[in-house]
């Protein structure tokens, strides 16, 4: 028999890997496969979701974005944010917010109007902001829900910016964060990075919702010629909220006022004992500058070791272990539709129960028994202390600020349904 006889007609296993393969128990073959097969099956799965969104709003180049309107950027958004990376969506917005505190023309605004004198304004503060942007990302933009949320927020705002004590650049540095902070969140956290599609429809969604509170992007480098795309606006926005940083992101003693009481809503239902951990993370997830304007120390090399490896196994099974949320897990934190009275609720609480209604689950549920545990209120307790009865969009904001302003809103909502028809942006 010759060479290439032998090669054909030789067992590829050898006498002793045939005796194993044939002992081995078919139950632990099939364990074997599946621990292969189940993480490359999730893997797919996962970004079968992206693959669908891109042929659902196809933009196959870069120049073809340029096109992308506010509504189609609105629902791309909604479904990355709801679906796709809710929890990093929700943790970005917080710091985003908790960011612009790092800023004292801000900080000092906040501790001068009592906002963040005491937890009870400032948990009302956290939520009725919560509430407003919830408003304007979780419904289209040319929707009744937006208009009204966009012009509350232009009339809470209009006082402070006619004396001065908002600058435009304030406002601006708000809203870039607020575009910003998910993406690069997503980007260092998450099991994927956004894609080009998701990045420009961010970028289009919050340059249009600039445009509609009023918010100018001329300082911006493409703010006067035009922006290409929103891709072009978000990496600029970033850019120069960078800059705002390097130049007036200092520290004071105010900006660490305003940051314990931002840190106190998000340690609000963790245990005393686990507040100085809480503490090391929310130390963790700044970067040097907001930490010294905070005042804020570093994290111990400890914990910093130990924060980035619970991120790291959190990615891992995100991408291998972990299916898709499906659609009725959607994560959204307003009701969809509203009560007998034109009052919309909170669907759930960081904190004090603001705007959440005391249903049967909402007192007797896991949240519930963590907040009776700490001591804490649930909603329904305190009598109207907490707004059981939800809220009227147009009243949304401090307390003095209650019924006052529907004037204002009516004409802008005027101008909005004008001026903000879900068209692109950008032409």
């Amino acid at each position: 028999m010759d060479n290439g006889t032998a090669f054909f007609t030789t067992p590829p296993f050898s006498a002793t890997a045939r005796a194993i393969f044939d002992t081995t128990p078919q139950w632990f073959s099939f364990a074997v496969g599946l621990l292969i097969a189940y993480p490359l099956l999730i893997n797919s799965l996962r970004h079968r979701r992206l693959r669908k969104l891109q042929k659902k709003f196809y933009f196959p180049t870069r120049e073809s974005m340029a096109k992308m309107t506010d509504e189609e950027a609105f629902q791309i958004q909604k479904e990355t944010a709801q679906l796709e990376f809710p929890f990093m969506f929700v943790k970005a917005g917080q710091f985003a917010l908790f960011r612009t505190y790092g800023i004292p023309t801000i900080s000092h605004l906040l501790t001068k109007t009592g906002q963040f004198s005491k937890p009870e304004t400032s948990f009302k503060r956290y939520t009725d902001t919560a509430a407003l942007i919830g408003e304007m990302v979780e419904n289209s933009p040319t929707s009744q829900r937006a208009f009204i949320s966009v012009a509350r927020t232009r009339f809470l705002h209009s006082g402070y910016q006619a004396s001065g004590k908002i600058l435009d650049t304030d406002l601006l540095y708000t809203l870039a964060l607020f575009a910003v902070q998910p993406v690069n969140f997503i980007a260092a956290f998450e099991w994927r990075p956004l894609s080009d599609l998701e990045r420009c429809a961010i970028g289009t969604f919050w340059k249009s919702l600039g445009d509609a509170l009023g918010i100018s992007s001329d300082i911006l480098p493409s703010g006067k010629t035009g922006f290409r795309d929103g891709i072009q606006w978000l990496e600029e926005a970033d850019t120069w909220s960078q800059e705002y940083e390097a130049k007036y992101m200092v520290p004071d003693a105010q900006n660490r006022e305003s940051a314990d009481q931002a840190t106190a809503v998000l340690l609000y239902n963790l245990p005393k004992a686990f507040h100085p951990v809480g503490l090391q993370f929310t130390s963790f997830m700044m970067d040097d500058r907001l930490r010294k304007a905070m005042l804020y120390e570093p994290p111990t090399p400890f914990w910093t070791k130990v924060f980035s490896t619970l991120l790291i196994t959190r990615k891992f099974i995100l991408r291998y272990l972990t299916p898709p949320r499906p659609l009725f897990f959607a994560v959204s934190n307003t009701t969809k539709q509203p009560d007998t009275n034109n009052r919309y609720h909170r669907k759930s609480w960081d904190a004090l129960p603001y705007y959440v209604k005391p249903t049967f689950w909402n007192r007797w549920g896991p949240t519930a028994w963590v907040a009776w545990g700490r001591g804490h209120p649930v909603p329904g307790d305190q009598g109207e202390k907490y707004y059981p009865k939800g809220y009227h969009i147009h009243d949304i904001g401090p307390k003095y600020f209650e019924g006052k302003g529907q004037k204002a809103i009516e004409e802008t909502m005027k101008e909005l349904k004008i001026s903000r028809t879900g068209k692109c942006p950008f032409h």
